[in-house]
């Protein structure tokens, strides 16, 4: 059973996401007692960050052509390389639109959103989020081969350091079909989707000239902020920050909400949060059902307070 694993790169770097589905890979791998092959396309990082986490070869595709993203491309040229029956994924918005075009390629099964090593190779079985983070559900793939991704914080980035080679596949793939308009990158220190811990803030911080206490906690607990969908709406913060079902979908560790009513929209892109704070003066705000710990109160008293205290305790 040979294990190939997608290590994401933006602008050549290899992010997070890219190190925990390598992780993944490596699991598998020791699983079927073989090894993990990575592919990247036109990293700048060295491969040496690849090896520490399990892959035994790393095969970096130099494509021109492939510059500007595009799923369709970006499949072919995966699958150009890619010859096992068990491909990986992380489950980033690009990788999980490349995912669902190389399966169709290769006649494979897709598995996406997977939380833990497989319960079984053969047939792949696996446990995955469902219902928009809601539910579980063991998905079970029959095809002859697999391609999944791997939700972000889930399986975690585990060292296992192996002696790796690397090999430059040289392509060319077609590529006409990309035209970028815009992109919008964050500006943030942190990357949202991969941050562990989240203070997200609404229209209970009243308006964008009070933020700074919300990104002072965050910079305290080393956090990335985030926002509602009538934040980013009106313009108090970026689209990019932007968490919920029409937004980023997010998995941290630990999710801070301030002044957020709880929509069922805003639930749908955080509910994967392992644990969630929600700080609100309306007892009543929906919210509070899906908290773990909650906090009824005024979020401009609180925040300041709760960010001395962990200051203090922080030393």
């Amino acid at each position: 059973m040979a294990v190939f694993v997608y290590a994401e790169n933006i602008n050549g770097v290899y992010k997070k996401a890219a190190f925990e589905a390598v992780s993944y890979a490596k699991a598998v791998a020791d699983q079927a007692g073989d090894t993990v092959t990575a592919i990247s396309v036109n990293p700048t990082d060295s491969s040496d960050l690849l090896y520490k986490y399990g892959a035994s070869n790393v095969i970096n595709i130099k494509d021109e052509g492939l510059k500007n993203f595009s799923a369709k491309a970006f499949a072919q040229a995966v699958s150009e390389v890619a010859d096992g029956n068990v491909i990986i994924f992380p489950h980033t918005t690009d990788a999980s639109s490349i995912a669902p075009m190389l399966a169709v390629m290769k006649n494979y099964s897709l598995i996406t959103n997977v939380l833990e090593a497989p319960e079984s190779l053969s047939p792949f079985q696996v446990k995955r989020r469902a219902f928009s983070g809601k539910g579980f559900m063991h998905a079970k793939a029959e095809g002859s081969g697999v391609i999944v991704t791997v939700s972000q914080n889930a399986f975690g980035v585990k060292e296992s350091a192996v002696s790796g080679s690397e090999d430059v596949k040289n392509l060319s793939v077609a590529n006409e079909d990309t035209k970028v308009i815009s992109h919008e990158q964050s500006s943030g220190k942190l990357d949202l989707k991969e941050a562990e811990i989240v203070v997200s803030a609404g229209r209970g911080m009243k308006g964008p000239e009070n933020w700074g206490m919300v990104e002072e906690l965050a910079n305290v607990l080393g956090a990335a902020t985030a926002c509602s969908k009538p934040v980013s709406d009106i313009g108090w913060r970026p689209h990019t920050e932007h968490v919920g079902q029409t937004g980023k979908a997010i998995s941290p560790n630990l999710y801070i909400a301030v002044g957020i009513s709880g929509a069922i929209q805003h639930l749908a892109g955080v509910n994967s949060s392992k644990t969630i704070v929600v700080i609100n003066n309306d007892a009543e705000a929906p919210f509070f059902k899906s908290a773990d710990y909650g906090v009824v109160g005024d979020a401009f008293q609180i925040i300041p307070a709760l960010t001395e205290k962990i200051k203090a305790i922080k030393g």
